[in-house]
């Protein structure tokens, strides 16, 4: 089967999404990197925080309840906590486009972020920051979105449960669904402590290897069978990740449609959610399209744009080498059954 290229996704991407926009900056040093998606005119927003370890920030202004209607970019990162400091890049870089909540005195450009564990993947001292942020900002367009090694994707790793040597390498992917006149996109990053599985079948993709490293273990699997996972450091996983659409919705569907897609990550990743991941999603929704399409429509595009990305998240995942010499495989250039 061809495998999707960081330049052409198979299933589309978020970027398919009229008024939004998509900007990484890797640094290949460790690797780690970030990833923006910006609204210019700004997108109603809602958050759903599934994993028990999250980083996240300004999410609170998201509860329907609250004043703010609208936000203008979300950030997703590396570097753990570290890699909030992104979002204030990306404040900056949209305060001097004049894009931000209008308050008279100026505008406010508000940026809820949320960040993954990458910090084993080669020196922690290196990770994104606002210089990181600005420059994803920078490089932000309409163009299709490049996946797997890249941005907040370059350091991801998937398959944890059995030692990061038995791994596999993680990374970025977006894809998107049409119908009719309304498009859902959706851009994971994938670092999950579990298995990449397949929608259709629940089989793995990518994930734990077996000790000689030519086969997938199947975490689910191995876990039922009465196999203990290794000691894993608390809230070193996580996958994030936006949904975003042109329909017209309010925040309360915001919030409920960030609620639903999460159904599209229990479908592609396995285990899920766990104690030690800090899965976060963000809806957002620029109402170019003008059209309504009611919540069933747009909750089954949102969860399948979701699984579809976190696929090609590992799809487009390439090898790299860890600190001590080892080689993680990507799915994009590993075969079952060769180390």
């Amino acid at each position: 089967m061809t495998q999707p290229s960081l330049s052409s996704p198979a299933h589309g991407c978020i970027t398919d999404v009229a008024g939004i926009e998509v900007g990484h900056f890797t640094d290949t040093r460790r690797p780690t990197g970030c990833t923006v998606v910006i609204a210019r005119e700004g997108a109603v927003a809602g958050v759903d925080v599934r994993g028990a370890a999250p980083g996240t920030r300004e999410t609170d202004l998201l509860e329907p309840s609250n004043l703010v209607q609208q936000v203008h970019a979300i950030m997703l990162s590396g570097g753990s906590a570290f890699g909030l400091d992104s979002a204030t890049g990306a404040v900056r870089w949209l305060e001097e486009q004049g894009i931000g909540l209008d308050v008279g005195v100026g505008r406010i450009p508000l940026v809820p972020a949320a960040v993954l564990f990458d910090l084993t993947v080669g020196d922690m001292r290196i990770r994104p920051d606002a210089a990181a942020g600005y420059a994803a900002c920078a490089a932000a367009s309409r163009n299709a979105v490049a996946q797997g090694n890249v941005g907040a994707g370059a350091g991801a790793v998937v398959g944890k449960l059995f030692g990061l040597g038995n791994a596999m390498k993680g990374g970025i992917g977006s894809a998107s669904v049409r119908v009719g006149k309304v498009t859902v996109g959706a851009l994971i990053a994938c670092n999950a402590v579990g298995d990449v599985v397949s929608p259709d079948t629940g089989l793995p993709l990518a994930g734990a290897r077996t000790d000689d490293g030519m086969h997938l273990r199947d975490s689910r699997r191995t876990l039922l069978s009465g196999e203990a996972a290794q000691s894993i450091i608390a809230g070193a996983n996580t996958t994030i990740g936006v949904i975003a659409t042109d329909a017209v919705i309010t925040k309360v569907q915001a919030r409920r449609l960030a609620v639903v897609s999460h159904d599209g990550l229990a479908r592609a990743i396995n285990p899920v959610h766990t104690m030690s991941d800090g899965d976060t999603l963000f809806a957002l929704g620029t109402g170019a399209s003008g059209e309504s399409p009611g919540m069933l429509l747009l909750a089954t595009m949102a969860a399948e744009a979701v699984a579809l990305a976190t696929v090609c998240a590992v799809r487009a995942a390439r090898s790299i080498r860890l600190p001590d010499g080892a080689r993680l495989p990507g799915l994009a250039d590993w075969k079952a059954g060769a180390a």
